[in-house]
């Protein structure tokens, strides 16, 4: 019993110098949020954050999703947002774990793909930062089994907005994101520079192992473009606000580690956007917000106050 428990405490010991804060981090705060009720909340305008991510559908400008974008858009601008937009798969082509075959859900052509990004930056000239695919590397996306394709949109992106800062690649961090990005990096020509992940697997199970595998694969910098602690998520994670505070602090722990560039790998963390604001009503699949559907906070809130103002914004 005695060995059981000093090994305990040496690796508790050796955890926490792994993760040890340097003294000041390089990297800045943002939130992804999908509601423009955010920029209305009192403690949302308390931490003066200054970034904002927002995922749109890439035919975002048809029916009701343009007043979506519109509202979201208009209120991030007010509130002198910069706003990184990433675009995604046609709504209603992903459900049940599956993607749907039909021909309106196919990836659209690179010449589709074009005109509607032209659309976009017409009717928000202000916007400069973006990601031509959400969690390129997933099931749910038409790109999931083609990085060539994802390629192909981030070469467009780059011709049709010069002077934008554009990220190559948007990835989850699941078995085949190595791989994925491998090829991404082939059929890209290894041009790509400031890349997306999506770190829930590491940041809720308290290790290191998707983030360093990113780091070693792309070159430049990585955006923590969606992560945080997850409140639920069935049925991998019972409801537990608690867990998703210490997943919450986990997280500026991990970015602290990797927030400068270290030896074996190729790429730091130099944004963190924590998702999202808005929690969901019980009984959801899916849980990470930050309060309350009311607006009240929750202990991971606390958590991410303390991150934000001991980091820069």
């Amino acid at each position: 019993m005695f060995r059981t428990r000093t090994q305990l405490l040496l690796l508790a010991l050796a955890a926490s110098l792994l993760l040890a804060a340097p003294a000041s981090a390089n990297y800045r705060v943002g939130l992804s949020e999908q509601s423009a009720q955010l920029f209305s909340q009192p403690a949302w305008r308390s931490l003066k954050l200054k970034r904002v991510r927002y995922v749109v559908a890439w035919d975002w400008y048809k029916g009701f999703q343009l007043g979506e974008t519109d509202a979201f858009m208009r209120a991030a601008r007010a509130r002198k947002q910069d706003v990184l937009v990433m675009f995604s798969a046609k709504r209603g082509c992903y459900i049940n774990g599956k993607y749907r075959r039909a021909k309106a859900c196919r990836a659209p052509s690179t010449k589709a793909f074009r005109s509607s990004f032209t659309k976009f930056h017409k009717r928000y000239p202000w916007a400069k930062s973006f990601a031509p695919w959400n969690e390129a590397n997933h099931v749910s996306q038409p790109t999931s089994k083609s990085p060539k394709r994802a390629a192909q949109y981030y070469t467009t992106l780059r011709k049709a907005c010069k002077g934008c800062t554009v990220l190559a690649a948007d990835v989850l961090d699941q078995s085949n994101v190595r791989s994925w990005l491998r090829r991404f990096l082939r059929a890209s020509h290894g041009k790509g520079r400031i890349w997306g992940l999506h770190n829930y697997k590491d940041v809720n199970r308290f290790q290191v192992k998707g983030i360093t595998s990113v780091l070693r694969t792309v070159p430049g910098q990585v955006w923590l473009t969606e992560t945080g602690g997850i409140v639920t998520f069935k049925p991998s994670f019972k409801t537990s606000q608690t867990r998703a505070a210490k997943a919450t602090k986990y997280l500026f722990k991990l970015a602290d580690r990797y927030d400068t560039r270290r030896r074996g790998l190729r790429s730091k963390i130099t944004r963190v956007y924590v998702y999202r604001w808005f929690g969901e009503p019980r009984g959801a699949r899916f849980d990470a917000g930050l309060v309350n559907p009311d607006g009240t906070p929750r202990k991971s809130y606390a958590e991410f106050k303390k991150g934000v103002k001991k980091h820069k914004k």
